[in-house]
């Protein structure tokens, strides 16, 4: 039997070297735990982000944890906002999960046109999460702009765009067809439209404001990198231009038309990135059918709970426009 949970004292006693007090476990994570805590050595006490993998299973692919902690150490070297791993432990998986520590960064999360606040405390103004949201293209470009080979990740295979395509495809096999009418469709479209990639770059894969930490207007982090991939850095791009839009998720938010275009995001990272976007369209449409597949896969999930959570279910009517839009957008 699988056991994902991890046991505090065991945990603390793993974070000895670290000397960390206070664990408390965080919530969010579909495929690994997180816990927060202090660190009491080797230098004064600070906050850090424990990730373990989940125990009873092999830490594979998004629950290969080290992978992430890898690609993150490249990147802070390299000067990218990421937070500073502090330490590793690669334990006897599957029974003892592999782990490592990052030090702790200020910053809140807030995906602004999905988000829905009740209005109640201190929430950030439009004007902030506008900015915010610029910052955001910048750092994403800051991201691209550098060579794997540089940042010593040859090593990492590379994800073409049919494979792309595919590992979506595979998700959205897997749930009842009445919820994404027509997807093979559009599967089959993207293939045959696919255009000349660019070179491979450090891909997030999930790259939107709710996974990165700001304060006030500036990203201070970028965070969550559980199916980051050497592909076409537009991969990024297009998944964070459609999680910007008002129009994707149809959700009304206090902050619904008070922030930048997806055209002016695109325009803040070409100048950051000084190259122009090519075929942007397809890599949104490409962002449409992968958001289909996500969010399928949880209304699925979400349908078998005894205690069904009824955002997921608000986002089951918009499935089939998302693939209209990427069809449109192919068009």
């Amino acid at each position: 039997m699988v056991d994902v949970e991890v046991r505090l004292s065991v945990l603390q006693e793993r974070l000895a070297p670290l000397a960390v007090a206070g664990l408390r476990r965080l919530t969010g994570g579909a495929s690994s735990l997180t816990y927060a805590g202090t660190a009491h050595a080797p230098a004064a006490a600070h906050g850090v982000v424990v990730k373990v993998a989940p125990a009873g299973l092999e830490p594979v692919r998004n629950r290969d944890v080290l992978r992430q902690a890898r690609a993150m150490k490249a990147l802070r070297a390299a000067g990218v906002a990421v937070p500073d791993v502090l330490h590793e432990d690669e334990g006897a998986p599957p029974e003892v999960p592999p782990l490592f520590v990052m030090g702790f960064v200020s910053g809140t999360s807030l995906e602004p046109l999905f988000d829905r606040e009740d209005g109640d405390g201190d929430v950030d103004p439009p004007a902030v999460v506008a900015e915010r949201m610029r910052d955001a293209a910048r750092v994403m470009a800051s991201v691209h702009a550098h060579d794997p080979a540089a940042l010593g990740l040859t090593d990492e295979p590379r994800t073409s765009l049919a494979d792309e395509v595919g590992r979506w495809a595979r998700l959205l096999d897997t749930v009842d067809p009445a919820l994404t009418p027509g997807w093979p469709d559009v599967a089959d479209a993207l293939v045959a439209s696919q255009p000349a990639p660019w070179p491979a770059a450090v891909v997030h894969g999930d790259f939107r404001l709710g996974n990165l930490l700001a304060v006030g207007g500036e990203v201070t982090a970028i965070i969550d990198w559980e199916i980051w991939s050497l592909a076409d850095p537009r991969v990024d791009v297009g998944w964070f231009l459609i999680n910007a839009d008002p129009d994707t998720y149809r959700r009304g938010t206090r902050y619904s038309g008070e922030l930048p275009s997806p055209d002016e995001l695109a325009l803040v990272y070409v100048d950051a990135l000084d190259r122009p976007l090519e075929d942007l369209a397809w890599f949104q449409a490409l962002a449409c059918f992968k958001s289909t597949a996500t969010w399928s896969l949880i209304v699925k999930h979400n349908r078998r709970r005894d205690d069904p959570d009824p955002v997921a279910e608000e986002i089951a009517p918009v499935l089939p426009a998302l693939l209209a839009r990427a069809m449109s957008l192919l068009g």
